[in-house]
């Protein structure tokens, strides 16, 4: 609690965040950045797991994530408990979905020596099963049920800490826990070295007996659960639909094609930075020329997509930063 004086005033504002004499209070546009640019961090992890393994675009990935949002609706009014209970349930359901795609759908292809095209369609068309089977059970939520299972919201669910709705921190705090857990598991563990050898080399991670297969099927636990996990959260302050997976894969791509679609730390960044450009870009945007321009905010990812892959196509993990800091100095 933040006390005040009896000469301030009952509150102050600085850039958007309020020290209120009942707590702190930040500018929602600042809790839709920091969400948003959480989430998405964690996304573009997911869908870079899954690509360094199979060197697939998987178009299903942010349906994953809508998974983990209905699985967060059924916790919160058929079940009736908190939602972050849904945080290891749809880790593990999701996970599981993404398996299912690895296992029955890619490997096949793959073992069929099927191009990247073939298994990038195939993806797609997993995606379009997924989100029939998510109206089927949005429909059904509704005629069991009785409550709203499209463009609903559990945010009035959520709980407060110093005045603050709980996702605006355990938004960033997941990122970085799970961010620092995957680094440690890469780079301390057999599993993780065995990992990064498979990923970089399959061939050659065979022959010294590492099961690459398994390694991948993990990847693409580890992938669709982080996916799971940021959709559980994302319920809480944005709006769930069937159809969500659509609309946030253009910006789950950009995050990871501007980090650099084969670097963790770099689809760290890049969800960073994709995630408040568009968020607080899309606001500035509309401030200087008008509300009309946030219809148009899907373009921002589209944009970050077509730049990087003209200035960086390794995005930002393909950087030579040093010499770029060289440069600058002698200029």
């Amino acid at each position: 609690m933040i006390k005040l004086s009896s000469k301030q005033q009952r509150y102050k504002e600085i850039k958007g965040f309020r020290c209120h004499s009942d707590g702190l209070t930040i500018d929602p546009i600042f809790s839709d950045a920091i969400i948003f640019s959480s989430l998405l961090t964690l996304l573009g992890i997911g869908l870079t797991l899954t690509y360094i393994t199979t060197r697939v675009p998987n178009f299903a990935h942010a349906s994953f994530a809508t998974i983990g949002v209905y699985i967060a609706l059924i916790v919160t009014h058929v079940w009736g408990l908190v939602p972050y209970i849904a945080i290891p349930i749809s880790f593990a359901i999701s996970g599981i979905v993404a398996v299912l795609l690895y296992t029955f759908i890619l490997k096949p292809l793959i073992r069929k020596g099927s191009s990247q095209a073939i298994q990038m369609i195939a993806t797609l068309a997993f995606d379009l099963v997924m989100i029939a089977l998510l109206n089927i059970t949005a429909d059904y939520i509704v005629k069991t049920y009785q409550i709203t299972s499209r463009e609903f919201s559990l945010r009035s669910y959520d709980i407060e800490f110093m005045g603050l709705p709980l996702i605006v921190i355990v938004a960033p705090i997941t990122i970085a826990i799970l961010a620092i857990t995957l680094h440690i598991m890469l780079r301390k563990t057999k599993f993780g070295i065995a990992m990064r050898a498979a990923t970089e080399n399959s061939d050659l991670a065979e022959t010294v007996g590492i099961n690459v297969k398994l390694i991948y099927g993990v990847s693409w636990l580890l992938g669709g659960g982080f996916a799971g996990i940021a959709g559980a959260l994302m319920s809480l302050w944005f709006q769930g639909d069937p159809n969500l997976g659509p609309q946030l894969i253009p910006s789950v791509f950009a995050a990871s094609i501007s980090g650099g679609f084969l670097s963790i730390y770099g689809a760290i960044a890049g969800g960073i930075l994709v995630g408040l450009t568009e968020v607080l870009g899309t606001r500035f945007l509309a401030g200087e020329f008008g509300a009309w321009l946030i219809a148009y905010r899907p373009l921002i990812p589209l944009i970050f997509i077509v730049v990087t892959l003209f200035l960086a196509p390794k995005g930002l993990a393909g950087i030579n930063w040093s010499k770029l800091r060289r440069h600058g100095f002698r200029s």
